[in-house]
């Protein structure tokens, strides 16, 4: 299970955010305490009610700024927990972390396949004291290993890609039919994606161990476009010969790549296509987590993270990898507040990390990788196969029309 802790100045924003999940049949209210109840005479959540038991807290406080406490509890998708016991979590979630004398309400969201929990409360007392919040990340991460184990529950940094659910398996080399191995992940991330660029299909295939390249140019006047796909190893690395796109079909050749690239372009541009992402990523993008958290939170949501990272430690990209909603977008395409620079400031990092993290190396070689990844005999016996393809298919359709003028004669 993964905790999302947010702060602001006043829980109407927090309360709006879960009201609109609800008038959407998104959400429900699953419990409260210490509160007025908080419905209207049609039995629908009503933000004044609410905020009428949250007000003589609010007008004692005279120092805390950020006074709201929003954290959205996210078990493991594998877990399937029922409603007693999502409150009993929430309850002793609650109490564990110092708000269990606190008024607070809880919504059970069912907008993707797993459930999971916001509860919205307050961070000052009756008096206006502020509630400790020493190492609260720390204490909220433990406080989840031991309701996991507790309850049975799967921990969430575990677990498999979530895109298995869709029959995609990594390629591995050592299984021997690379070949079609690559084929089947590259048709199938057709199928079950929506990548509007080159950039992002290329992303969304090496989660799968597979690479591609885009090769053109011009040779005697003539040009060429075409596609180089080929096999990687769980670190990134090429391995094996890699082949032309023509080896598995036309639908994954370089005209069709253009044409899914403008496809999913007009889909993602669709009103509200991207709206349950980018609300998501916004809901993690806290600063109490680190940029590990941030990735883990998204990733029970079926999100992969890509950050990319240049040699002095910044952040210069980053790619969003929806496997729920089938969904492969840029930061740039989300909206200029999931810009590069926007997560540099979120999450800095330390001499020490950019050093020594694994992960931020592998992704600041991710360029040369790209470049070196396999034997360059092979590159290169590829690229003049691609070069003289076309070539090659002119000649062969004048020698079967000669042959065809013989047999008419």
């Amino acid at each position: 299970m993964v905790a999302n802790i947010r702060s602001g100045a006043t829980p109407g924003g927090a309360l709006r955010y879960n009201k609109e999940k609800e008038d959407k049949d998104e959400a429900e209210v699953l419990f409260w305490q210490k509160m007025l109840e908080p419905f209207d005479k049609h039995g629908r959540m009503d933000v004044d009610v609410c905020m009428d038991s949250f007000w003589p807290y609010l007008e004692a406080n005279r120092r805390t700024t950020n006074t709201v406490f929003h954290v959205s509890l996210n078990p493991s998708p594998e877990d399937r927990l029922t409603d007693d016991q999502l409150r009993d979590i929430a309850q002793e979630y609650m109490e564990r972390m110092g708000y269990g004398n606190q008024p607070y309400i809880v919504f059970k969201h069912k907008d993707i396949s797993r459930e999971h929990l916001h509860i919205v409360s307050l961070r000052v007392d009756e008096q206006g004291r502020k509630l400790p919040h020493d190492f609260e990340a720390r204490r909220s991460m433990e406080i989840l290993r031991d309701l996991e184990r507790k309850y049975g529950l799967h921990p969430s940094i575990k677990g498999e890609e979530q895109a298995d659910r869709l029959g995609l398996r990594k390629v591995n080399y050592k299984e021997g039919n690379v070949k079609q191995q690559i084929s089947s992940v590259v048709r199938s991330c057709l199928r079950n994606y929506k990548c509007s660029s080159y950039g992002e299909f290329r992303t969304l295939l090496e989660r799968f161990n597979v690479s591609v390249e885009e090769r053109t140019g011009t040779i005697e006047g003539r040009t060429y476009a075409g596609i180089v796909y080929g096999a990687l190893t769980d670190d990134g690395y090429g391995i094996g010969t890699p082949f032309k796109s023509s080896k598995i079909g036309k639908d994954v050749g370089y005209d069709a790549l253009q044409k899914y690239y403008g496809k999913s372009k007009a889909a993602l541009k669709e009103e509200g296509a991207l709206d349950r992402l980018r609300q998501t990523v916004r809901d993690a993008m806290s600063p109490r987590n680190t940029r590990d958290e941030f990735r883990q939170l998204l990733k029970v949501d079926g999100i992969d993270t890509i950050f990319r990272i240049n040699p002095v430690g910044r952040i210069y990209g980053v790619t969003f990898v929806d496997h729920n909603a089938g969904i492969v977008a840029n930061g740039s395409v989300l909206g200029k507040e999931f810009s590069a620079r926007v997560f540099n400031d979120l999450f800095p990092t330390s001499e020490k990390e950019e050093l020594h993290t694994t992960e931020q190396h592998a992704e600041r070689q991710y360029e040369q990788r790209s470049r070196t990844a396999n034997p360059v005999s092979g590159v290169v016996d590829t690229l003049l196969d691609l070069a003289n393809t076309r070539t090659y298919e002119e000649q062969y359709k004048r020698m079967q029309r000669r042959k065809k003028r013989k047999l008419h004669k």
